[in-house]
């Protein structure tokens, strides 16, 4: 199995209600791919950092495979929400992409 982990911050022109708007999409449009991608096990976001964080939100997904990662990456469903929820409201993004 391949985890595939990532962690926003928000862009900080937004105010907190645009910021819980913009989080709780990016949660819906992500988690939305569940049983749309081939090879996807798993998909969570984490909205609700404690206040130590130093980031926004989390995805936590799981794959199959790295191909199915790969793939995953350019699947139509997924390209479509990462420029229409995602990368136009993040100012930063870390990867970390593991087997497990």
């Amino acid at each position: 199995m391949v985890k595939h982990v990532i962690l926003w911050t928000l862009k900080e022109e937004y105010s907190a209600e645009e910021k819980a708007k913009i989080k709780a999409d990016i949660k819906a449009g992500l988690e939305g791919l569940k049983g749309e991608i081939p090879g996807l096990i798993d998909i969570k976001v984490n909205t609700e950092p404690l206040e130590s964080s130093n980031c926004d939100l989390m995805l936590d997904s799981s794959f199959d495979s790295e191909e199915s990662l790969k793939g995953y990456a350019v699947h139509p469903k997924h390209v479509d929400v990462a420029n229409t929820k995602v990368r136009p409201f993040t100012a930063s993004r870390v990867c970390m992409d593991y087997e497990n």
